[in-house]
């Protein structure tokens, strides 16, 4: 039996649009426990609707001689100069947290190591790297600079060499976390002993507008909880300036999403709701897209279940 989206536990969900085969693949952070405990490795599903899937599928098995063997956390699947490269996060006792690129010949793995390490400042806690190829066709990885290390979480850019292998420069600094009017200082009570307020920033992702603009999403807490919101690149490239929106795009329970385009060249939202493990599920929004930014085509609560949304593959959002 196919299984559902409410079938599926899944955190930082992406979605693979395959128009050659007239499906989609769905990766994410799937392991059970992604938080403790040894990892298993990233699966990932097939549909050729976003309704009824077939999986989970091994997308990657790290071997035994693999730097990290725990916290293997948001997966995403960009296709590059002919090849499929994963970007992931992972941690290991003694090293700090960083994003690994892998590649594979298919869409759907084995992936395997690519890059010399981690791509991200070995020195820093990082984390949920994507790519983004500017106008010139340079890659850069965009990730997260974690609350954990410099309490306001920050959101920079790392140019990489041409074939994905290495980092090249230094990172340059996007934005902070406290810098979006949704944003707020995280209220747990493991954070309420240190000395200043902590803001998080997890999952950015970057998706050029048909106007030409530049946008990320990222997320972080706001007012309800686990939110996600816009940033806007004055410049148009990924060195901004960026210009927060003042509103989350989802407001509470929910985050680390992904932009991207049905088979048909529909725009949608995919991320995570609820934020709670074992509960979180993929779910997808249709949205409409302006000339600055998107929008929820419709008023769609956080407390909605898991499921497409209304997310039409025949047609749901501007087309390139």
């Amino acid at each position: 039996m196919s299984p559902l989206l409410d079938d599926i536990q899944i955190r930082d969900p992406f979605l693979l649009s395959l128009p050659g085969s007239s499906e989609y693949l769905l990766f994410g952070s799937t392991d059970k426990n992604i938080w403790s405990g040894p990892a298993t490795g990233f699966d990932c599903y097939r549909s050729k609707d976003l309704a009824s899937w077939e999986g989970p599928f091994p997308a990657f098995r790290p071997s035994s001689d693999f730097w990290s063997q725990e916290q293997y956390w948001a997966p995403e699947v960009h296709e590059y100069q002919g090849r499929y490269f994963m970007f992931a996060t992972f941690t290991a006792p003694g090293r700090l947290r960083g994003t690994q690129i892998l590649s594979a010949d298919r869409p759907e793995g084995p992936y395997q190591p690519w890059s010399e390490g981690p791509v991200t400042p070995h020195n820093w806690q990082c984390l949920d790297g994507t790519l983004h190829v500017d106008q010139e066709g340079m890659p850069w990885v965009v990730f997260c600079h974690e609350w954990k290390q410099v309490h306001d979480g920050a959101i920079l850019a790392q140019r990489l060499t041409k074939d994905l292998r290495r980092a090249e420069g230094v990172p340059v600094f996007l934005f902070s976390a406290s810098e979006a009017p949704w944003s707020r200082a995280l209220d747990v009570p493991s954070v309420k002993v240190r000395e200043f307020p902590v803001y998080v920033t997890d999952g950015p992702f970057l998706f050029r507008l048909t106007s030409g603009r530049l946008i990320m999403l990222w997320s972080s807490f706001g007012d309800d909880g686990y939110a996600m919101g816009i940033a806007r690149s004055e410049s148009g490239t990924v060195l901004g300036p960026w210009i927060q929106e003042p509103d989350a795009l989802w407001s509470a329970n929910g985050g680390h999403g992904m932009i991207g385009r049905t088979l048909d060249g529909g725009l949608f939202l995919t991320l995570h709701q609820p934020n709670n493990s074992p509960d979180e599920r993929a779910a997808f929004f249709p949205l409409l897209e302006l000339k600055d930014t998107v929008l929820l085509q419709a008023a769609a609560g956080a407390t909605s279940t898991s499921t497409s949304q209304g997310v039409d593959t025949a047609s749901s959002g501007n087309k390139d």
